[in-house]
């Protein structure tokens, strides 16, 4: 009898900590690289096709991405949880060598990461998508960006805005890594979002914990629209 109990209790403790294992390893996955310029594909330039000028407007392309990332901890096993979208509209305007007024929108309503389970919890409780469905940050000073740089060179700048989020706006300080190839501005950049800073409750639901914070991050690719 008393080898019987101690064999359920091995194997109830081999679940609890093997079934996380699994889950992360096998199901879920290793997490996607973060986004940057260094792992990002270079447009390609098509021979004769005219360079735009750097003035004037520049909109938001295909190619570009936003994503949430997470560390979701279960039963002491932790692993980085993901959710991206490519539904993302925007425009910057450039005035000589300025950046002088930038919007960007995302459609927080097609957010999606492997699970469909974090994703139902991610439109509902977490983000109440159905009542925000949109996210947007809005440039409040220029950005100068003399000397301007060459095609294929990489500079970063500081970017002060508004980030509304979850029916709530912040004012923060975003650093753009940037690169030009051609008739694409390439815009990459992350900032850390506190749950608590935008009303939104905590994620953690369950066995899961996720923390108070997480990370927000976007590579977004410009082209000429003038």
């Amino acid at each position: 009898m008393k080898k019987w109990i101690i064999g359920i209790v091995v194997v109830a403790l081999v679940a609890v900590v093997g079934g996380p294992f699994v889950y992360f390893h096998f199901i879920e996955g290793k997490a996607p690289a973060k986004l940057s310029l260094s792992t990002a594909t270079v447009p390609a330039t098509v021979p004769g096709t005219a360079r735009a000028p750097l003035a004037g407007p520049w909109e938001i392309g295909t190619g570009s991405t936003v994503d949430y990332r997470v560390t979701e901890t279960l039963f002491g096993q932790s692993n980085t949880a993901v959710g991206k979208t490519s539904s993302v509209t925007g425009m910057m305007t450039i005035s000589g060598t300025n950046v002088t007024a930038a919007t960007f929108a995302v459609d927080m309503t097609k957010i999606a990461s492997k699970q469909s389970q974090r994703d139902n919890q991610f439109q509902g409780r977490i983000m109440d998508t159905a009542d925000f469905p949109t996210a947007t940050f809005t440039l409040t000073n220029p950005i100068a960006l003399n000397p301007v740089p060459s095609d294929g060179v990489q500079r970063s700048y500081a970017a002060k805005g508004k980030l509304q989020l979850h029916g709530t706006t912040k004012d923060i300080t975003l650093t753009l890594n940037t690169r030009r190839s051609g008739n694409v501005i390439q815009v990459q950049g992350d900032t850390p979002i506190t749950f608590a800073d935008y009303k939104i409750d905590n994620p953690s639901g369950g066995p899961a914990s996720v923390g108070n914070s997480g990370q927000l991050e976007f590579l977004l690719e410009l082209q000429s629209a003038g």
